[in-house]
């Protein structure tokens, strides 16, 4: 696991522009670091060894020195990937991934990208081309932004790094922010950084003569298989996610776990063969997630090691925490991730971890929400119609929201796991630039329901779709990187692999969403190792007491604060800010998830643009 950054083109001081970049990322690569500058390109590169610890170091070149590479990740099958291309006549100088990289680009050009299983995102100078050919993997377990200033390309793992860059002009982009009020993350290509970018998924692009074209050669969707049994399903699960463990074991480092009190990771830990086991709680939840750990690693034979975050220590991390995300995550279990890759990060270099599983085999609550709103597809559109309108006016009395969402279709109701502000409450919030339409989350979302029609798939099936493009990418994957690469540690995610996805994308709803019961094929398959009332463990996620916090005087104050600084009334309407967070405070209604998306924006805009 790495950093990478770099630029092309012949700027003055570019060494020195270089070695800033780099230094903005060092946390992602304490152990080494390279430097590669020539007449069209200037690479740089931070190393966290992992991989061949004495002749993995980047920037890599060929034998000829015409192809050149920097490399953030790691290839599983580079192994795979080696004896084919030593068959086909290749030599290699070392045991890296990162030659693989090399040969596998002179053999197969831009296909390479088919040929990889793992994370990646990387870098390859053509010399003779004079092009840069970059890609991100599959998913998008790694980052890879960039922008394009005066015809050059600059590139990092990440958005502080680029900000060295001398003709970078730092501005906030707003449309940003108008849709992460609604989905609690950076959900546009376009970074909070205006003119900065994510390459995404499942991309790659080609860079040559001021010009960069980016193509997809991935996408993720699904092609239910009928006619296997549920005791068939099991197997082919329980075979692919073993397999994929096993390539993702492979490194001269010790391999550790995190391990939560969720079926994902304890189902992880009793497949692998590592033996530590890393897990953090809170304070005021009575130690649950930490006793339950330290019950199943036991079971397991593992050892766990934990630790119990308090407040006080929560608070303080915040900024920290808002800085290593470059941009403004209103996750509040994100903390969580910091404290638990800390501890880890005393030990080891590198864990498992269970992203990924709920969008690939339908483990989310909310994922139930079709069959419980099924009663309303008997009811004629127009009178559906009415009855969202007269809901919508009703007091907030029982059986509002169920009445609101049924009468609502899902590509209008549905973004993602996280919704935050409606567009209608967003406007009435935040001051917006003139030609900003309030109109704004069908243009993001449209075009995957289109996908999702086309391709026939159920509600439930739709509402994976739109999670593994939105909410996977955005928030899941974003701080799994950034809060493990804090501690300049590697974090690899078993269930978000390539060919575990193949068996994961073929699995009938009916063995998803199986009565009250998510991920049911995948908590049957968990029940042959794990205590059924572990596998049977209903979908949680990490319970951080944000809700409590925002009523205490010393908490609410220091939000208030933030609300009514120079900065809030630059971007909102202090005056409903406020109403928001006093409304809250009373206890009437919970208002903890809009008020922490506000408070985290303003968190990080004071780290990035208040702090010269």
């Amino acid at each position: 696991m790495c950093g990478i950054c770099g630029f092309t083109g012949r700027i003055n001081d570019r060494e020195n522009i270089l070695t800033n970049m780099m230094n903005k990322i060092i946390h992602r690569g304490p152990d080494q670091e390279g430097q590669y500058i020539d007449e069209g390109i200037n690479l740089g590169f931070r190393r966290l060894s992992i991989i061949d610890l004495d002749y993995g170091q980047q920037p890599m070149q060929d034998e000829t020195g015409d192809v050149v590479v920097v490399f953030n990740g790691e290839i599983y099958n580079y192994k795979d990937i080696r004896r084919e291309l030593i068959a086909k006549g290749y030599s290699f100088s070392n045991n890296s991934d990162t030659e693989c990289l090399i040969h596998g680009y002179k053999e197969y050009g831009e296909d390479l990208v088919n040929h990889l299983r793992g994370m990646f995102a990387f870098v390859i100078w053509d010399k003779k081309a004079g092009k840069v050919f970059g890609a991100r993997d599959h998913f998008g377990i790694k980052p890879f932004y960039y922008a394009i200033i005066d015809g050059e390309l600059i590139f990092a793992s990440e958005i502080k790094s680029l900000l060295e860059y001398p003709k970078y002009d730092k501005k906030v982009n707003l449309e940003a922010l108008q849709a992460y009020l609604t989905f609690q993350y950076s959900v546009l290509p376009e970074t909070f950084f205006k003119g900065i970018y994510k390459l995404m998924p499942g991309h790659y692009m080609i860079f040559k003569e001021g010009k960069a074209d980016i193509h997809r050669y991935f996408e993720p969707t699904f092609e239910a298989e009928e006619g296997l049994t549920l005791e068939e399903w099991i197997d082919r699960i329980d075979d692919a996610t073993k397999e994929s463990v096993d390539y993702h074991m492979i490194s001269d480092v010790e391999v550790a776990s995190l391990l939560s009190s969720g079926v994902d990771s304890s189902y992880l830990v009793s497949r692998y063969s590592g033996s530590k086991t890393f897990t953090v709680g809170f304070e005021n939840d009575g130690h649950a997630e930490i006793d339950y750990a330290k019950r199943l690693a036991k079971k397991l034979e593992l050892e766990n090691y934990s630790k119990t975050i308090t407040p006080e220590e929560y608070w303080q991390v915040l900024p920290c925490v808002q800085y290593h995300m470059d941009e403004p995550l209103a996750d509040a279990s994100c903390v969580a991730l910091y404290f638990v890759d800390r501890e880890a990060a005393k030990q080891v270099k590198v864990v498992l971890s269970g992203e990924g599983a709920d969008e690939f085999f339908g483990g989310y609550n909310i994922y139930h929400e079709p069959f419980s709103l099924k009663p309303f597809r008997k009811i004629p559109k127009p009178v559906k119609t009415v009855m969202r309108g007269l809901a919508s006016i009703a007091p907030d009395i029982k059986g509002k929201s169920f009445i609101l969402r049924g009468c609502t279709p899902l590509r209008k109701r549905f973004v993602g796991n996280a919704f935050r502000f409606n567009e209608k409450e967003a406007a009435k919030i935040m001051k917006l630039a003139p030609g900003m339409s309030c109109k704004y989350i069908e243009k993001i979302t449209g075009p995957y329901y289109d996908n999702a029609e086309k391709s026939n798939y159920d509600d439930v099936t739709t509402m994976q779709y739109i999670d593994m493009n939105f909410w996977l990418i955005g928030d899941i994957l974003l701080k799994a990187d950034k809060m493990s690469m804090a501690h300049s540690l590697e974090s690899r995610v078993p269930f978000l692999d390539k060919e575990l996805f193949e068996t994961a994308r073929r699995i009938p709803t009916e063995f998803k969403i199986h009565g009250n019961t998510t991920k049911y094929a995948f908590r049957e398959c968990a029940n042959k190792y794990l205590p059924k009332e572990v596998a049977d463990k209903k979908k949680l996620g990490f319970p951080v007491p944000i809700k409590a916090w925002l009523r205490q005087d010393d908490c609410y104050e220091k939000v208030k604060k933030a609300f009514t600084s120079q900065a809030a009334e630059e971007f909102f309407y202090v005056d409903e800010l406020v109403k928001l967070l006093d409304k809250h405070k009373s206890g009437k209604k919970d208002y903890s998830k809009k008020i922490w998306t506000v408070y985290m924006f303003l968190m990080w805009y004071d780290i990035y643009f208040a702090r010269q």
